[in-house]
């Protein structure tokens, strides 16, 4: 509004500038002499050309540079500032919008449809890789997710084993997440061989129709012929980059795959007495690892 504000004055004082010397050239109006300099509050030029004086290390490598452009094009100056500013709170939206992951609802479906599970075969061709180690199938498996929005693991079927009997025990839970503005909570709920991660603020919001920021799936197709489990977990990139979704997938991994006795508790708490769960455990536990 200012700027807009600041462009009116200006033409308005160039056309009475311009009308008064067509009628001074008709003598019409007398000559006057030279006027005094009206002191006006800075325009939005001014104030960030003062901000970059006292902010910007470099400012006189361009200082030249700018005192031209003010001499021949002030309003050119004004309009890259405007720019420069409205790129600045663009930045900063943006950066608080990662801070907590709001987000629409999924469209809500007509009726329940119970999906399929999600297959090995429909990933990696089964039949390429039976004269493979598990090994070589794992150097397959990390290297095709390599370049996906997506965290992927070769875990021992020994520790899937684990991880299935407690998130059948076990089926929802929270993990914190570490944000720049604090803690966001993470729920996760189990079903079969998946994991969908969703932010609490959006399931809160939205329950069953909330968006997922990460949905992990186990394919346990390998277990016996190979004794092992592949997994990959495609997240969100609006929501969570890649180190917040390895983080959450540490995390489930520390609850699920024989937990220590306090998170055993936690789990426990959590689901059979949620009015006695206090999240700041949660928190507690991450930090003590984070600082180990």
């Amino acid at each position: 509004m200012a700027h807009r504000v600041n462009q009116r004055m200006r033409w308005m004082f160039v056309q009475t500038l311009r009308q008064t010397a067509r009628l001074r050239t008709a003598n019409i109006l007398p000559r006057l002499p030279a006027p005094r300099l009206i002191h006006t509050t800075p325009t939005m030029a001014e104030e960030y050309i003062e901000k970059l004086k006292n902010e910007n290390p470099y400012f006189s490598k361009y200082a030249e540079k700018i005192a031209k452009l003010q001499q021949t094009s002030a309003e050119e100056l004004e309009r890259r500032v405007q720019e420069k500013s409205e790129r600045d709170r663009a930045t900063q939206d943006s950066a608080a919008a990662r801070s907590f992951s709001v987000k629409a609802p999924k469209p809500a479906a007509a009726e329940v449809v119970q999906a399929k599970p999600k297959m090995l075969n429909d990933v990696l061709k089964l039949e390429l890789i039976q004269d493979k180690s598990s090994e070589e199938i794992g150097k397959l498996w990390t290297e095709y997710f390599k370049t996906k929005d997506s965290v992927s693991a070769v875990i021992p079927a020994k520790d899937y084993q684990d991880i299935a009997q407690n998130a059948a025990k076990y089926p929802t839970f929270l993990f914190p997440l570490p944000r720049d503005q604090g803690y966001e909570f993470v729920v996760a709920q189990f079903a079969g061989n998946e994991a969908h991660f969703t932010p609490l603020i959006n399931y809160q919001a939205y329950k069953e129709n909330a968006p997922e920021c990460m949905a992990m799936v186990h394919y346990p197709e390998l277990a016996e012929s190979k004794g092992v489990v592949l997994m990959a977990a495609e997240y969100d990139s609006t929501v969570l980059n890649a180190s917040e979704a390895q983080c959450l997938a540490n995390e489930m991994q520390l609850y699920y795959c024989r937990p220590s006795e306090r998170r055993r508790q936690l789990l426990d708490q959590f689901t059979t007495q949620p009015e006695a769960f206090r999240y700041q455990e949660l928190i507690s536990v991450l930090e003590s690892i984070q600082l180990s």
